[in-house]
């Protein structure tokens, strides 16, 4: 995917954010993230936008932490939401294609990394507004959620942080029933995953089903659409794969 779907992608996801919650008022339960409330989601993808913003804004050469979220609820918060999301976007969209920053996941460019990784956040997070709210959730488009899978599995399991281990060689597969080549072999051990994308020999275990639906399984916010196999590497990757920003 190019940069600029990516920025479209995230300017209609934060949108979408931001209505979610407030339909639910600040004050909901967000039962994907347990102990959260949406106001506390809120003042996380905020505080997540405006951190990735000064990266690219500021062209930060490393790491640096992020800003303590505001005291804020109600409108004011919602307020706050809506103008950092909008200065993460213009940031993302006027940005020098070689600009130089820090990222922390592989990517052909900085700016390419922090389009691709705030789109994925506003979207997994859109989710977890949606459930707060109730109804039906906004759809995923095929592409965008393959190219999320992609993203979480062979490119944030890859770091040494990754918990999914096994202590003997196991192998946990990924399929997207209703995408081309969308399979990943990801083969677990004491060390940290292995994936390639590709039906590479046999699995213990398949996770399958709409890309759609697998990718806010794999980000733990649904069931998984269908499991073959060793169910307990289900199991594995419900309890040990949650990934935290700091």
């Amino acid at each position: 995917m190019k940069t600029a779907a990516y920025v479209e992608i995230l300017d209609r996801e934060g949108a979408l954010l931001a209505e979610a919650a407030e339909a639910a008022g600040s004050d909901a339960e967000v039962p994907a993230c347990p102990g959260w409330r949406v106001r506390d989601l809120l003042r996380h993808t905020g505080t997540v936008h405006r951190w990735a913003t000064a990266f690219v804004a500021e062209e930060h050469l490393g790491p640096r932490p992020a800003a303590d979220p505001p005291d804020l609820d109600g409108a004011p918060l919602l307020t706050w939401f809506r103008e950092g999301h909008g200065r993460l976007v213009d940031t993302l969209a006027g940005a020098a294609p070689d600009v130089r920053c820090w990222h922390f996941l592989p990517a052909p460019s900085p700016l390419a990394f922090w389009a691709r990784r705030q789109a994925h956040e506003t979207t997994v997070h859109r989710i977890d507004a949606e459930s707060a709210r109730g109804g039906e959730p906004t759809g995923v488009g095929v592409d965008f959620a393959v190219d999320g899978l992609d993203e979480l599995l062979c490119a944030f399991h890859a770091r040494p942080k990754s918990a999914v281990r096994t202590e003997e060689p196991r192998t946990l597969r990924v399929r997207a029933t209703d995408a081309p080549d969308a399979v990943w072999t990801v083969r677990l051990s004491a060390q940290p995953p292995v994936t390639v994308r590709e039906d590479a020999g046999d699995a213990d275990c398949e996770l399958s089903g709409p890309a759609a639906l697998l990718y806010p399984a794999l980000w733990n916010r649904r069931p998984f659409p269908e499991v073959t196999g060793d169910g307990a590497l289900a199991a594995l990757w419900r309890e040990r794969s949650a990934v935290t920003w700091k």
